[in-house]
């Protein structure tokens, strides 16, 4: 692979370092949080929440800035507003604002994952793409690691360790922001927007070096097809020639919410706490959370090329259902002893199922000219479901117990595995408009 393309990929990657740590950085602060400003368990799931919100926002909207302004113009602006979010949250002195300023930081977070897979996708040769494009889940593994990391290093640093742990953020923020000036445009978009086919050239000399005339004519010929030359509007892409991938990303996006991977995530400390952990242990474990989860996303990267999409999601998906279940049951008996181990095989599950494949999967399936709403559209439903579940985790845990809780998560799993095996396409190895032509009619 020639190191200027991975320099380039790994780069708009760490918009997913952001995306992790942002996440995952407020589950070791929460519980200092919520006694700091005396909030009830409904407030503090809307302030935990609240960034989940703004994913929402910023992954609905990040299509129209990724389309019109371009990939690399819109990541800046992402790098910029996740260094705003850090340092605002980090000295707020009231509890609205402190929503406000992890509102913004959601904003950043949603449009990462539409803007920085499309990005990935369009400069990633075929053969490499799952891999490049998997390296933004990488990155968000490794920020959720550094997260946990950082949150049990400064925890014993006093009463306001809550404040450094969000304030971390804005160092990779600032670092992200100037790399990208170090990147070109995407080579798709400078077709399909300006028209710049020496620029797209210029790109493609480097990523497709061996083909790069014949990628560029099958990119004009691809628009040309599809919209008679430049890029679709939103009326266009919800016509209902493009339904299948519509429904495909919308279901992926669904599915990976309703695991109860974010609730997890956020909350682990509190999931550990509910079994008899201390809490210095309980902090403790997330490390090893963060751990499994970037071992077994190295080990989704090696694979996502090789063996496919959806050999993996059969994977993850038996083990969302083993692993649930076994959770489920530990809190119906009150049977403690193996949660740990437990949570530590569903995190291995997501990590080489859904982790490694949702980010790939949505960037692949919507042609070129739609790329950036078809993300969007699949960010956005992760984004809604994400931040519904994490706003009802404590509630509902509470009026429920775990037991029903991860019965529920569990049966959702089931309807994945079904999900993957009627309907899920594999589009390992197949150049982006070859999968035009099969998935939209």
């Amino acid at each position: 692979m020639n190191v200027k393309l991975f320099f380039w990929s790994i780069t708009i990657a760490l918009g997913g370092l952001l995306f992790g740590l942002d996440t995952a950085v407020i589950s070791g602060a929460e519980q200092a949080i919520q006694k700091f400003w005396q909030l009830d368990d409904w407030t503090l799931g809307l302030a935990v929440a609240m960034a989940l919100y703004g994913t929402v926002i910023g992954a609905l909207f990040a299509g129209v800035p990724t389309d019109k302004l371009g990939r690399k113009k819109t990541l800046m602006w992402i790098g910029i507003l996740f260094l705003f979010s850090a340092i605002g949250a980090a000295v707020a002195q009231d509890i609205n604002v402190f929503m406000i300023f992890r509102f913004i930081g959601g904003i950043a977070i949603g449009a990462s994952s539409v803007a920085a897979p499309v990005y990935i996708s369009e400069i990633a040769p075929a053969k490499n793409r799952g891999f490049l494009v998997a390296l933004f889940q990488f990155n968000i593994v490794l920020g959720i690691l550094l997260a946990y990391v950082s949150n049990y290093l400064l925890a014993d640093t006093g009463d306001m360790a809550w404040r450094w742990m969000l304030g971390v953020v804005a160092v990779p923020s600032l670092a992200f922001t100037i790399m990208m000036f170090f990147v070109p445009e995407s080579p798709r978009w400078l077709i399909i927007n300006k028209g710049d086919v020496a620029g797209a050239r210029a790109v493609l000399a480097v990523s497709e070096p061996d083909n790069t005339e014949g990628v560029l004519r099958s990119i004009q010929d691809g628009i040309a097809q599809q919209t008679g030359g430049g890029g679709a509007t939103l009326t266009q892409f919800f016509s209902g020639k493009y339904n299948f991938p519509i429904l495909l990303a919308f279901l992926f996006a669904f599915f990976n919410q309703l695991s109860g991977i974010n609730a997890i995530i956020y909350y682990a400390p509190r999931i550990f706490e509910m079994t008899g952990l201390a809490k210095s242990s309980a902090l403790l474990s997330t490390v090893g959370i963060g751990l499994v989860n970037l071992i077994t996303t190295m080990l989704g990267l090696a694979l996502i090329d090789r063996y496919g999409r959806r050999s993996l999601m059969y994977v993850g998906s038996i083990g969302y259902i083993v692993s649930l279940g076994l959770i489920a049951n530990a809190f119906y008996t009150e049977s403690y002893g193996g949660v740990m181990i437990y949570i530590f095989v569903f995190i291995a599950s997501h990590a080489i199922g859904q982790g490694a494949v949702i980010w790939v999967f949505l960037s692949e399936i919507f042609p070129n000219q739609v790329r950036g709403f078809g993300q969007s559209l699949g960010s956005s439903t992760h984004w809604i479901f994400a931040a519904i579940i994490t706003n009802v985790f404590p509630p509902l845990t509470k009026s429920l117990g775990g037991g029903k809780t991860f019965t529920i998560f569990c049966v959702m799993m089931v309807l994945q595995l079904l999900f993957v095996w009627r309907m899920m396409p594999e589009t390992k190895g197949v150049p982006l408009e070859e999968l035009e032509k099969k998935l939209v009619k």
